[in-house]
């Protein structure tokens, strides 16, 4: 995901330039002081023109609005992290259909599983591929085959160095 903008940064960095402008400033020592382009100070210039400090409030984060409110969001995070198995699951893996499967079922709001990893990204959770592991595994076994048996299969090295040329 893309990192996140701090919104209450640029709003302080745009009320810097209704200040400024009080003073008098144009919109290019503006944007030279606060290191934006002439283009957007004076965009922030017509803005304070038309509403004053008011006007370069921020309108907060772009796109819409998340369909979770706080306590569904506590609750399905809380569910993910149980686990599949608490969910009745029986493997210990969460896909995307379940886990919107799991969004409808807590809080009834419906997620296409394509869009659920924007959800989950927005939880803090990130992909993780389960590792493969055979149930029967003995890794008794698996550590005395390496040490015994595999050094007897392997070739051995060259007895004379191949870089060497001969006549």
């Amino acid at each position: 995901m893309s990192k996140r903008r701090d919104h209450l940064a640029l709003e302080r960095r745009r009320k810097r330039s209704a200040v400024m402008f009080e003073k008098g400033y144009g919109p290019s020592a503006v944007g030279r002081k606060l290191g934006v382009t002439r283009q957007v100070a004076s965009r922030w210039k017509q803005a304070w023109e038309r509403g004053g400090r008011g006007a370069l409030s921020s309108k907060g984060q772009a796109g819409p609005k998340s369909k979770l409110n706080p306590e569904q969001i506590a609750q399905v995070t809380q569910a993910l992290l149980e686990g599949p198995r608490s969910q009745g699951y029986k493997t210990d893996l969460w896909t995307l259909p379940r886990v919107a499967a799991l969004i409808g079922k807590l809080s009834g709001v419906d997620y296409h599983p394509g869009h659920v990893w924007r959800v989950l990204g927005g939880l803090g959770f990130s992909c993780q591929r389960p590792e493969r592991r055979a149930i029967e595994r003995d890794e008794k076994q698996i550590g005395i085959w390496k040490r015994r048996t595999w050094p007897a299969l392997k070739k051995s090295p060259p007895s004379e160095a191949a870089h060497c040329l001969h006549r």
